[in-house]
């Protein structure tokens, strides 16, 4: 993962800052490209395993069409209500489909860690349940801009 930041360097996360901040955060909004050229923003829920970002996104979406004919997306996070509590990243690159299309459940070690994640993070449960309508799409962010307005005025 790359970090592109050039401007406002003090308002940057570091990594655990970001690490604790993905993790904790529940919903993202990912933006990708239409035929038309215009962007597409939608909200998913996601899991972040301290490299990766996993989107769990309905195959008979928009957003699953968009990412079919051009894989390359950015997601934003964010949160806060004033001004000096915003917090956020923007993670960019391209996402990859994992596992099975939709998923049913089948074996693919690669998604155990992502999965259980998903199911304690938005189900209070161990195993994700599957409902044949979902796929994982993992993003590695190739460029990672974060903010958090609270180290503006610390104290």
């Amino acid at each position: 993962m790359t970090v592109a930041q050039r401007r406002n360097r003090k308002i940057m996360m570091t990594p655990g800052e970001l690490d604790a901040f993905l993790t904790a955060q529940r919903t993202c909004r990912v933006a990708t490209v239409s035929p038309d050229g215009a962007p597409h923003v939608s909200a998913l829920w996601f899991a972040w395993d301290g490299t990766s970002l996993w989107l769990y996104s309905v195959v008979r979406s928009r957003r699953w069409a968009d990412w079919r004919r051009e894989p390359r997306m950015a997601v934003v996070v964010d949160c806060g209500e004033e001004y000096e509590e915003l917090r956020g990243a923007e993670l960019s690159g391209r996402a990859d489909a994992v596992g099975e299309i939709p998923r049913s459940g089948g074996l693919c070690a690669e998604l155990d860690f992502p999965e259980t994640l998903f199911a304690r993070k938005y189900f209070g449960l161990e195993e994700l349940p599957h409902d044949g309508r979902h796929a994982w799409l993992r993003l590695t962010p190739e460029k990672v801009v974060s903010w958090d307005f609270r180290k503006l005025n610390p104290g």
